[in-house]
């Protein structure tokens, strides 16, 4: 059971819908019985409501402006590759602008190339999908490993993990038996990754846990491939229009080997 103190701290990122799905529904669970958190809560609904209620946007001081556009100025020197393209059709399409707007001042067209050069940075800076799903995977392999939550339902036998999922997700995972090849069936649980919720299936090959993930995907059938995130391994493939990674500190070859046994599973 979560203390106050503990589900006091955790109320933001609940309220921002940013926990992990056990730690969520611990909180739930704490605000059925302690009408203080309740109580902030809800001033805390209510203050992020009338923010976005009353909220005021303030114009740029005309010297800001001016600096800028003198920074710019100098700054401004031809690039190659995604920034020159870039440039250039902004001052292109800013030329449209001046045209059909005369009375826009020199400041404000050149604080309109800045922020188009700016959001092509952020554009080249961005992290990839899979890059982005890698780094939510181990965040979660950590998280389950700190808090010694490994599984909601600890059980070796894939006949009672299997139905612990059952009205829990609208997809039935897979759930297989490896203890004979040496990777112990542990249990499972309750995730929430890119988006949406999933299954995890834990196994243990000596003291090292695996997480297995799955949950339905776009592309039927694609071949493991391998990652590595801050010390740990990955392999992530898909089948039958279902998405698997497996994430451990394990080493490469023994997590290539979990996955080839567990693929050759009917």
């Amino acid at each position: 059971m979560m203390d106050h103190e503990e589900a006091f701290e955790l109320l933001p990122a609940y309220a921002d819908q940013e926990l992990g799905v056990a730690d969520a529904l611990a909180i739930e669970r704490h605000l059925r019985l302690c009408g203080r958190c309740e109580a902030q809560l809800a001033e805390q609904a209510a203050l992020r409501a009338r923010l976005r209620a009353e909220g005021t946007q303030y114009r740029a001081p005309a010297s800001l402006v001016q600096r800028i556009a003198l920074d710019v100025r100098a700054r401004e020197r031809p690039r190659a590759g995604f920034f020159a393209r870039l440039r250039d059709r902004a001052g292109s399409g800013l030329g449209v602008l001046a045209q059909h707007q005369p009375g826009l001042g020199a400041g404000a067209l050149a604080v309109s190339v800045l922020a188009l050069l700016w959001s092509g940075g952020l554009y080249l800076a961005l992290p990839s999908g899979t890059q982005r799903l890698t780094e939510e995977l181990v965040a979660s392999h950590v998280r389950s490993l700190q808090v010694a939550h490994l599984s909601d339902v600890l059980s070796t036998d894939q006949h009672t993990v299997k139905p612990w999922f059952n009205g829990k997700l609208d997809f039935a995972p897979s759930v297989v038996d490896l203890a004979a090849e040496g990777f112990a069936l542990e249990g499972g649980r309750l995730d929430y990754l890119d988006g949406h919720p999933v299954a995890v299936i834990v196994y243990r090959r000596r003291q090292h846990p695996i997480n297995l993930y799955i949950w339905p995907g776009a592309v039927s059938d694609a071949a493991p491939r391998v990652q590595e995130r801050q010390g740990f391994h990955l392999i992530g493939w898909s089948a039958a229009s279902m998405n698997y990674w497996a994430v451990s500190d394990l080493a490469t070859n023994e997590l290539d080997t979990f996955v080839a046994r567990l693929r050759a599973k009917p």
